[in-house]
């Protein structure tokens, strides 16, 4: 059995009050989740756009490379 079957067997036996408690609390966790990931990736792209217009794009050849 897993995680979410053991919650929600768990659950189940609740009163509907206590149940909305739950649901509330795993609510929240997704919706903190999903800002540490926003905050996350604006924190990257803050970081690339320091460099931003820095570096000129050359072209890439295999060749060359192996070459080197």
């Amino acid at each position: 059995m897993n995680i979410a079957e053991r919650i929600y067997e768990t659950v189940k036996t609740l009163p509907e009050h206590s149940a909305a408690e739950v649901l509330d609390f795993a609510e929240s966790l997704k919706a903190k989740q999903a800002d540490d990931e926003r905050i996350r990736r604006e924190n990257a792209l803050a970081t690339l756009a320091k460099y931003r217009g820095r570096f000129k794009a050359g072209t890439f050849s295999r060749e060359e490379c192996y070459d080197r």
